[in-house]
């Protein structure tokens, strides 16, 4: 037996599964198909993790201003709330109940937490509220026409305000939100 042919004979031996491709070139119609499969495959990665995971989002406004700015790209994360419930001071998108738009707000209530509007301050279970990203000297009033407002939240309600509270349509407006309104949490 000649050197090379020993050497082919057991390197045949080792790998007995596996087929020379030069032997066995793929046909024309077998690279469409491989070249569309992974194209769908891409496709269909990019709709689950655009939609359920992360996505980008323009904030459009100037309602989270200092916090966020008026045409700024942010970054939504959709996955967490599959794993927690949406938390105090969290800034989230959710589906707005009066345009059915988008809006971005951030979480001050809760459910069964008693929110309060007085003298230009808020009140979540009869403590202030501390908001250190707000504006020093912002106010937050209720909605035209009364002097106080006061909102009791039920199950799986949050109540939402914008940062720049003088240029913001929130809960005072529409009222304490779903759990279902929120889509996601702004990364930034």
């Amino acid at each position: 037996m000649s050197g090379e042919s020993a050497s082919d004979a057991a390197s045949e031996n080792l790998l007995p599964g596996v087929v020379n491709q030069a032997a066995h070139p793929q046909s024309f119609l077998q690279q469409i198909y491989q070249a569309i499969s992974v194209a769908t495959l891409a496709m269909a990665s990019y709709f689950v993790i655009s939609h359920f995971v992360l996505q980008t989002v323009q904030v459009v406004g100037e309602s989270m201003i200092p916090t966020l700015q008026d045409s700024q790209q942010y970054l939504l994360n959709r996955w967490i709330y599959y794993f927690r419930a949406p938390k105090r001071n969290d800034v989230v998108v959710l589906r707005d109940p009066i345009d059915k738009g988008f809006a971005v707000k951030r979480v001050i209530g809760m459910a069964g937490d008693n929110v309060v509007f007085k003298k230009g301050r808020v009140y979540v279970n009869d403590q202030k509220l501390e908001e250190p990203y707000l504006v020093p000297g912002m106010s937050t009033f209720p909605c035209p026409d009364t002097n106080e407002q006061a909102f009791t939240l039920g199950k799986d309600q949050y109540f939402v305000l914008g940062d720049n509270r003088r240029n913001s349509a929130d809960s005072r407006a529409y009222g304490p939100v779903s759990r279902q309104s929120i889509l996601g949490l702004i990364v930034r």
